[in-house]
């Protein structure tokens, strides 16, 4: 178990003893609001979030593990839930710590926020979209600055996973079919959508990945779909 900061052990004494706590005294929401930034290509939290790449955040606190129906988490995420574990202050600072050290097998591709007040202000942000003391806000989804204007034809290309496959083996030189990370984010069971936004964003270099940009440069809308709708389907 990640030791946990003083300002984040005050807070759950306090929680445990009945009293109602506003989400400022975990940390700094707004500071929070910030580094969540990093998760938003990822997770949505607010109002109208969906799943995307990682299941939305709304209601994270008391929540059990692996517990949104119709998410495919990994194996490793629906067992620690259906062993009881659940969202708690202290099971988030750890995850957030290190989420493989906590769930070995997380196909979260994250190396963690070593840094205890980091931590305490992003608990602070996502403690406002839980109920009870802070029902979930009328509040917009995180924004994400890196999206690409694109034509909605684009979006509606239907890819060709078979001619997917046959283009992925640059992608799988480094991103791996398993949906292990060794540093490299996880591709697979990316939503098609979220896929051809993300590969487009580096299309106009509105990701700063060098590497990316090129490869994104040298494909064709169709292959972008045909890739999205491969990944999206290719289980670990």
């Amino acid at each position: 178990m990640a030791r946990r900061s003083p300002t984040l052990a005050s807070f759950a004494l306090v929680l445990a003893a009945g009293a109602a706590i506003a989400a400022e005294d975990i940390g700094d929401a707004d500071r929070g609001a910030e580094l969540f930034y990093d998760c938003a290509g990822c997770h949505e939290v607010g109002a109208g979030a969906v799943n995307r790449v990682g299941p939305h955040l709304n209601g994270i606190f008391g929540r059990r593990a692996g517990a949104i129906e119709g998410y495919p988490y990994s194996k490793a995420m629906a067992r620690a839930g259906a062993d009881g574990m659940e969202w708690h202050l202290d099971t988030l600072d750890a995850y957030l710590e290190n989420p493989k050290a906590l769930v070995s097998r997380t196909r979260m591709n994250f190396d963690g926020l070593p840094e205890a007040q980091d931590r305490a202000d992003m608990l602070a942000y996502l403690r406002i979209f839980s109920a009870n003391p802070r029902d979930i806000p009328e509040a917009e989804p995180t924004a994400r600055a890196d999206l690409p204007d694109l034509d909605p034809a684009i979006l509606a290309i239907e890819g060709d996973p078979e001619y997917g496959e046959y283009l992925s083996s640059e992608c799988t030189t480094c991103h791996q079919r398993d949906g292990g990370d060794g540093g490299i984010p996880g591709i697979i069971l990316w939503p098609a959508e979220d896929f051809v936004v993300a590969m487009h964003a580096y299309k106009q270099k509105k990701r700063p990945h060098p590497v990316m940009q090129m490869m994104a440069a040298r494909l064709s809308d169709e292959e972008i779909a045909a890739l999205a709708a491969y990944f999206a389907t290719l289980n670990p």
